[in-house]
């Protein structure tokens, strides 16, 4: 199996991301057992690293990539797995901020596609794994193979029934909740962090980022009764300032004039949400001193968001796919770049709330061109 062939086994095996708007592979029946089979048939790979495993409707990924960033300036082998990509299929299964090689892709994924085929020979009720199951293994087996100390591990969708909840992690963290992929998880606040919250392990501590009251509610009583320390935002630590300088304190004392290479207020909000995740593993013994908290932070990079990728004229991508996080891009447009004149270019999946995203960008464009990406959940922009 070469690269091509392995992206084409992945791919064939899509669901969601090929059009449903509901789970067609009856997530609630099958649960996390197809997953848990091809791991133990593969010698348990996710039991070889510490996880940080990342939940939450936004700020996952940025969250993830400051976890990363701050624990491979500590010197520590890290695995950083995410979703969805911008470019190439390998950006989802980072090593030490590098993309996983296409041969070691192709070679993981012949073998998980052995055991696949295993898998539904023994247990053909199940059927195979999905695309989001194979490359949730392809990702533990390429961070286990390569010697990663800490795996950072973003949720695909939801988190009670992602097939990364396999993981008992050293830390779960919850980035905010907010409306997303209701036909799935739900369409009140409540019910949407009970699927977020299913990554709370009992006994293990959660970071929870800034919440609506009604999400936050939720979390604290999943964490209560499952005995797991809670250390929140706006109680446990707070941050001051932008990402040009901002000051954070918490348990660990404060942290003054910390630099972030990210941009934007909601960003600086990420950011605190990791170094909160890693004093936790700080208190577990992973040695991250504060030089390597500011040296991370620093040196961050997570494309497509608020990415300048020209200056002249000035061009910004941003990959903002719902309204909260349209709410979020506007105010960054003008808190980063002030008043100007601005065309928007907007491609927007066919299962978001377009006008209420609309209505938040459109007082900031003097022009908008509405396109569609070649994904099949692209909104027709006529």
């Amino acid at each position: 199996m070469d690269y091509r062939e392995a992206i084409a086994y992945i791919i064939e095996r899509s669901g969601y991301d090929r059009g449903f708007v509901a789970n067609p592979f009856d997530a609630e029946t099958v649960g996390l057992q197809r997953t848990a089979w091809l791991l133990e048939a593969l010698g348990h790979p996710e039991r070889g690293f510490t996880v940080v495993h990342i939940a939450g409707t936004k700020g996952k990924g940025s969250t993830g990539a400051c976890v990363a960033a701050i624990l491979r300036a500590a010197g520590r082998r890290v695995g950083f797995y995410s979703s969805p990509h911008l470019h190439t299929f390998r950006e989802r299964i980072q090593i030490d901020g590098m993309p996983i090689a296409p041969e070691d892709f192709a070679a993981l994924t012949a073998e998980i596609a052995a055991v696949n085929r295993r898998l539904a020979e023994a247990r053909p009720d199940w059927g195979e794994a999905t695309a989001f199951e194979v490359s949730t293994a392809l990702a533990f087996l390429a961070f286990a193979r390569a010697g990663v100390e800490v795996g950072v591990v973003e949720v695909g969708l939801g988190g009670r029934l992602d097939a990364t909840n396999v993981v008992t992690p050293a830390v779960a963290v919850i980035t905010p909740i907010s409306y997303d992929h209701t036909a799935i998880l739900g369409n009140t606040l409540s019910a949407i962090a009970a699927e977020k919250g299913g990554i709370i392990k009992p006994g293990r501590p959660v970071v929870i980022g800034p919440q609506p009251p009604e999400a936050l509610a939720t979390l604290e009583r999943i964490a209560a009764e499952r005995g797991s320390p809670v250390y929140r935002a706006g109680r446990d630590w707070h941050a001051t300032g932008t990402d040009a300088a901002f000051n954070l304190t918490g348990p660990w004392g404060t942290l003054r004039d910390l630099r972030l290479a990210l941009r934007g207020r909601h960003q600086v909000e990420n950011a605190a949400t990791a170094v909160a995740a890693c004093w936790l593993l700080r208190e577990q013994g992973l040695d991250i001193p504060e030089v390597a908290i500011r040296a991370g932070l620093a040196a961050v990079n997570w494309p497509g968001r608020l990415e300048v990728v020209r200056e002249q004229p000035l061009v910004v991508v941003d990959g903002a796919h719902n309204v909260d996080a349209a709410a979020r891009l506007a105010e960054a447009l003008v808190d980063t770049f002030g008043p100007r004149r601005r065309t928007f270019v907007l491609g927007i999946a066919r299962d978001k709330d377009i006008s209420a995203m609309l209505k938040i960008l459109a007082p900031l464009a003097d022009r908008i061109i509405a396109t569609a990406s070649h994904h099949p959940r692209a909104a027709d922009p006529a």
